[in-house]
């Protein structure tokens, strides 16, 4: 479908530069999904803040994009936690130089495309509660929440492709706007008391936990969930979307408590599986929830416990000032500020008000705005074991870019860690890797010739690159898997651990992790770190847009799938043809 005339307009630059290339990565997305046109959209939020996440390649890019200074936002946009509380640098002991010039440098130029500083990873908290309509979010717990809990429908985008709706207006109308698709595939049999805040975010990453990769999951997994309890609060809400958006979850069905899944309805009020079967039929029981727990509790000395992730919601804070009031009841206090206690600057001041943040700053918990305990660079002089109640801190702490060992715990038990350091004495555990399913490759060597042809994007013209092969059959995440500086895979079990991704045509499924990982490539780009080329099996929107906004050579959809035709090692062509991409092996590499 041809994009709307405004659309093609900002393509031919009449509403400036800026504009310009965020229409151009909008089209190259819509042709490479293959959308069925393209939407008006009502809200997008931001995410790709903090100097840890985007790194260089974030401020390179986005002062190339301010300095247009031709263009801002069309619509209400936010922005997403950033590394640090700016009025508390001294009490959180950042150890990188210039963070916060940096930092701030990062929020300015977005506040300069006009985009509203909330510095918050959680836009559904407040205020939009009776709005409808399509969004454009790239904060994977928003995201899931979002299509969860509220009538805002978004799609879980990258950074940029968000910010490139926000400029433009509009977005490709595909993947989780089509109701087609918006169906579950598992189904979840809860079978145990939720007495917790924490114990819904230990389910949440349980179900993703149990993905196998011969799972057939276009757009991740998305369970229905049936026998909970008849009533859940909002941060239970929010902790069990939170966790499940670990594993690419995008949206979920919670029997009372959301809508109905869309899926015929026998006699008897269950409902008939979708078509093909559930992907899988799995059972939580109270074995299950303490299993989790026990493998999840400290094993040696915590060092910080923090609370709110995502930032903690007015719930969260009064229930953290719960706990502590009862320890304060018996004389005792917070010792070394080892309790941080994140939150977002709305709810900080209506936390103010109430009274909640006097009593734990009393208590000496630091309480901390603007930020989020996965974006924050710790000192890691100080702190080598975290505490937290929250398993989406865990799965990206401990995975991401601080690789921390942390332990999880309610927040009764987080707060006594606390107050009581000896609750947890011993040595400071060393961070293992983690079994991880996904991992697993199913490649074998291959020999002949090879001639694969697959979809380019639009924005793209002639092209011929020539190079070595890099080949996986797995997933990559660049925020987490590869290191921003070198380029080399840094992931424990992955089949490209320790491989350097430099001047390679670097062949992977898709991307997956965080919605900001193509500022990760972007910045691999600028410092000639990155492949020469990407290839893709899937669309995959974590990828393309770097590719898209930078020029870097790009393809996708192939008649055979190139992670198993093509060998790591192999000398192979990829290049630009009049009906898309061609990718021939040219020399293959001995076994």
């Amino acid at each position: 479908m041809e994009p709307p005339q405004r659309l093609l307009n900002q393509l031919a630059g009449e509403e400036g530069k800026t504009r310009q290339k965020a229409a151009r990565l909008v089209i190259d997305l819509a042709d490479t999904a293959k959308a069925e046109g393209y939407l008006p959209v009502v809200h997008a939020h931001v995410s790709g803040v903090s100097v840890i996440t985007g790194g260089h390649g974030l401020r390179r890019f986005l002062q190339d994009l301010s300095a247009d200074g031709d263009g801002e936002v069309a619509i209400p946009t936010t922005l997403n936690s950033a590394g640090c509380d700016r009025e508390k640098m001294e009490e959180m002991d950042i150890e990188w130089p210039d963070f916060l010039k940096q930092q701030f440098e990062i929020v300015h130029a977005y506040e300069q495309l006009g985009i509203d500083a909330t510095l918050s990873c959680t836009p559904y908290d407040r205020g939009i509660e009776g709005e409808h309509g399509i969004a454009s979010w790239a904060e994977s717990n928003a995201v899931c929440f979002s299509n969860t809990w509220t009538s805002l429908i978004t799609n879980r985008e990258s950074g940029l492709s968000a910010l490139a709706t926000a400029l433009t207006g509009f977005a490709p109308r595909w993947g989780l706007h089509l109701e087609a698709n918006r169906s579950p595939n598992l189904l979840v049999h809860l079978d145990c008391e939720m007495n917790h805040l924490a114990d819904w975010s230990v389910l949440g990453d349980w179900i993703g936990k149990q993905v196998r990769p011969d799972w057939d999951m276009p757009y991740g997994p998305m369970p229905y969930i049936i026998g909970l309890p008849s009533y859940m609060s909002f941060a239970s809400k929010k902790a069990l979307t939170a966790a499940a958006a670990n594993y690419g979850c995008a949206m979920l069905w919670a029997e009372g408590h959301t809508v109905a899944p869309p899926l015929k309805q026998r006699d008897d009020g269950t409902y008939v599986p979708p078509e093909g079967g559930w992907q899988g039929e799995l059972r939580f029981t109270a074995d299950d929830l303490h299993q989790r727990y026990d493998d999840l509790a400290p094993k040696g000395q915590v060092d910080l416990v923090v609370i709110g992730c995502p930032q903690a919601s007015l719930e969260e804070l009064r229930i953290t000032a719960s706990a502590v009031r009862g320890h304060m009841e018996m004389g005792r206090k917070i010792p070394d500020h080892r309790l941080w206690v994140f939150t977002s600057g709305e709810n900080y001041e209506l936390a103010l008000a109430d009274g909640t943040i006097e009593l734990l700053e009393e208590a000496g918990a630091l309480l901390l705005k603007d930020t989020c305990p996965e974006v924050t660079p710790y000192n890691r002089s100080k702190y080598n074991h975290l505490l937290t109640n929250s398993l989406k801190a865990e799965h990206y702490l401990t995975s991401g870019l601080n690789r921390l060992p942390t332990s999880v715990m309610p927040i009764e038990d987080c707060v006594a860690h606390a107050i009581d350091p000896s609750l947890s004495e011993g040595e400071v555990p060393v961070l293992k890797a983690k079994a991880q399913p996904q991992h697993a490759s199913g490649k074998t060597h291959r020999t002949g010739e090879a001639v694969l042809t697959g979809s380019g994007l639009r924005s793209q013209n002639a092209f011929t690159v020539k190079g070595r092969a890099l080949v996986t059959d797995v997933p990559i995440t660049y925020l987490g898997y590869v290191n921003r500086d070198t380029g080399v895979i840094e992931e424990p079990g992955h089949p490209l651990d320790g491989v350097a991704i430099e001047d390679t045509v670097l062949i992977y499924p898709k991307g997956s992790g965080s919605t900001v990982a193509p500022y990760v490539l972007m910045g691999l780009i600028y410092t000639e770190k990155g492949p020469k080329a990407v290839v893709n099996r899937d669309i995959c929107p974590l990828t393309l847009p770097a590719c898209s906004l930078l020029g870097l050579p790009y393809g996708h959809g192939f008649d055979e799938d190139p992670c198993m035709v093509v060998n790591t090692g192999d000398t192979v062509e990829f290049r630009r043809t009049d009906a898309g991409v061609q990718l021939k092996v040219v020399e293959r590499v001995e076994e």
